[in-house]
């Protein structure tokens, strides 16, 4: 059975916009094993390799969503001209990714424009 918990994933020009809508305010294990294959077949799929992660929604993550993203920029990172952003960080979730130092290798944005104008 599929579940009707998905986020969405769209294409804003040349950029592929996955967004984790209100029911993905915690980014928890179980939530990610429902998840997980979708998201990284869409970073997979995505042709040109360019993604956007909107969290604008999401309160809570840990490290497994950590190395689901960390997985995704790997895929797009390989392919000639990929580019990777998120947006629309809680500040929890933004000061998780600046104490791992994450924030240095992403590029974070404010809002889903902001990001997708980064990687057009």
């Amino acid at each position: 059975m599929v579940s009707l918990i998905t986020p969405e994933i769209r294409k804003r020009g040349e950029v592929t916009v996955i967004t984790f809508g209100p029911q993905f305010e915690s980014l928890d294990e179980t939530i990610l094993d429902k998840v997980r294959d979708l998201v990284l077949d869409a970073a997979k799929n995505a042709d040109p390799a360019k993604i956007v992660i909107d969290l604008s929604h999401t309160k809570f993550f840990g490290s497994s969503f950590i190395e689901v993203l960390f997985r995704i920029w790997n895929r797009v990172n390989a392919q000639p001209g990929g580019g990777f952003a998120l947006a629309g960080l809680s500040s929890y979730c933004r000061e998780v990714l600046e104490i791992t130092h994450l924030d240095k290798l992403w590029k974070l944005h404010a809002n889903e424009d902001d990001a997708v104008a980064s990687l057009a």
